[in-house]
């Protein structure tokens, strides 16, 4: 999907939300872990509920992956559900160098219909601009995260600036605002602000808000830019919504609140 494809549909559906596909086999309903394809029915329903809402979904490879070949199998399923209406990112979290990184991006470009991938920074240049070389697909680099154990590494000193700012600055370099984004946690609204000013033209992929306690308003007050530039990520405060048959239902109850509270600050804001 190109850039001006997903400002289009943002611009539309007024929502700049992601829904997280994280299938927990540990909260995802009985009734539905009695079927012969729990992950990919729950997703199936999730998606059902929550689609005319949102505007991304971000499969998550390790709740796939923990299930060997059938996690496999369910995730493709998944994307290939989602179909092309809906940005899809792969939360893979790859890093790895030029050959290694070109496989993962083949694998995930070629082989399965995503339009992104997340990817660890850490190796460098060679680790992410294999991700870039694929025309409307595009790297999510990991910048400043909204985990607690981000206070490791993310804000250690070099040469007078923070390594996240680092991150930022040379990965610019690297990629343009049509292929590359950037994570930048919700729980920390305060340096977003910053992030910003150093990628102004950027999409930056947003998660933390529900669960994790990350303020919409916050977030979108530091973030917000011409274009939207946002993608709000909400994982468990919508998939577990419920934990009955109502499950769908409740997800997209809580899908449709979080749109309609974006759908509020996009027409203050005067974004579009």
């Amino acid at each position: 999907m190109k850039r001006a494809e997903l400002i289009s549909i943002i611009k539309e559906r007024q929502s700049f939300l992601c829904v997280g596909l994280d299938p927990d086999v540990n909260r995802i309903p009985k009734h539905i872990l009695e079927g012969e394809n729990p992950l990919f029915e729950f997703n199936k329903a999730i998606i059902d509920a929550t689609r005319d809402y949102c505007v991304a979904y971000k499969p998550n490879l390790a709740f796939f992956e923990c299930h060997g070949i059938e996690g496999w199998k369910a995730f493709e399923q998944t994307v290939q559900y989602i179909g092309d209406s809906h940005f899809i990112i792969a939360d893979a979290k790859r890093g790895d160098i030029g050959n290694t990184a070109t496989k993962y991006a083949e694998a995930f470009f070629r082989k399965m219909p995503c339009d992104s991938v997340t990817i660890a920074p850490y190796m460098g240049e060679d680790s992410v601009k294999p991700f870039l070389e694929f025309d409307g697909k595009w790297g999510i680099v990991l910048a400043l995260t909204s985990n607690r154990g981000a206070d490791d590494f993310q804000f250690s000193e070099i040469g007078g600036e923070k390594l996240y700012e680092r991150v930022v600055k040379q990965t610019v370099k690297w990629g343009t605002p049509e292929n590359l984004m950037f994570v930048v946690g919700a729980t920390r609204p305060e340096y977003i602000r910053g992030i910003r000013a150093l990628a102004k033209d950027h999409f930056f992929l947003v998660p933390g808000v529900g669960a994790q306690g990350g303020s919409l308003e916050a977030v979108a007050e530091a973030g917000l830019n011409k274009d939207c530039g946002l993608l709000v990520n909400s994982s468990r405060g919508i998939l577990y919504a419920s934990d009955d048959t109502d499950f769908a239902e409740a997800a997209r109850n809580e899908a449709k609140r979080i749109s309609l509270e974006m759908k509020s600050i996009l027409q203050e804001k005067g974004v579009f």
